[in-house]
């Protein structure tokens, strides 16, 4: 077997098994296995696989169709065009999310902020990504959990940047002693209902309940943000969030007496982030 058809073979496989995107995640399956990229697929798609290659596949394909990942079986998946670690035990980051880290950079580059703080960090692709492209401000990134604080913690060591600090801290109890207070916040909180976790798609169920359960209403850590963390902004401080499909404008509400709040639109046009800045 060729490795052309080898992919081919596990396209259709994942197909049966109602994977969607199969032929997407077989490539990058293969390419994960092989150590290719997408040009050296091409040119060694002729090149014989031997059995022990091909029961390798096979597994990583099982895992698959069993409804792991694709980003957990790769242990990398890329945000703003940077890798970042990820597996068992840490969110993993999403496009729409690239939308909120976009909003910050501007905001800290237009408005010379100085102080960021990344709540609920998981992997870091928000607070990192942000100190990456602002070398001037500094960005703290507050995780409580020790499964994403290893991922966290690995992703700051591979970005090694100077302004970024890692903490490990519960957002719901507010700031931790001896911080600073920021110029910006930013979160991409849990917010699913503890109710609806076990009724979500298999790929979500591998990933952490504490990085999805966002309390009985799904508003626990909005609350907490807006009583505990909002009030230490100066005025013409900022903070953005994102949130799930049918709560921005409750989380606006909750921000509403103490931020001027906006509802933006993800690119599909769902209304998921809200911004504001301190009255």
């Amino acid at each position: 077997m060729t490795l052309r058809e080898l992919i081919r073979a596990g396209a259709e496989y994942l197909t049966e098994n109602g994977v969607e995107d199969a032929a997407f995640d077989a490539r990058q399956l293969a390419m994960f296995l092989f150590s290719l990229n997408g040009t050296a697929l091409l040119l060694q798609g002729d090149r014989t696989v031997s059995p022990e290659e091909q029961a390798a596949y096979r597994a990583l394909l099982e895992r698959r169709a069993a409804g792991e990942p694709l980003q957990y079986l790769l242990g990398q998946w890329e945000f703003c065009g940077e890798p970042f670690f990820v597996g068992p035990g840490v969110l993993i980051p999403r496009p729409e999310t690239e939308q909120l880290a976009q909003w910050c950079i501007e905001t800290v580059r237009d408005r010379g902020l100085k102080c960021v703080y990344d709540l609920c960090a998981g992997t870091g692709c928000i607070g990192l990504t942000v100190a990456k492209s602002c070398p001037a401000a500094r960005v703290y990134l507050l995780e409580l959990y020790d499964g994403a604080l290893a991922y966290l913690k690995q992703n700051e060591a591979a970005f090694a940047l100077p302004n970024t600090a890692v903490i490990q801290a519960d957002v719901l109890r507010g700031l931790p002693q001896g911080l600073p207070a920021p110029d910006l916040i930013v979160s991409n909180p849990p917010y699913i209902r503890a109710e609806e976790i076990p009724g979500l798609q298999k790929e979500v169920g591998f990933e952490p309940v504490a990085a999805l359960d966002g309390g009985g209403d799904g508003y626990v850590f909005y609350r907490a943000i807006a009583e505990q963390w909002l009030p230490l902004l100066p005025k013409g401080g900022f903070a953005a969030v994102e949130c799930g499909e049918g709560q921005p404008e409750t989380v606006a509400e909750l921000f509403g007496p103490t931020l001027e709040c906006a509802v933006e639109k993800d690119l599909y046009g769902v209304p998921r982030f809200v911004t504001g800045a301190r009255l």
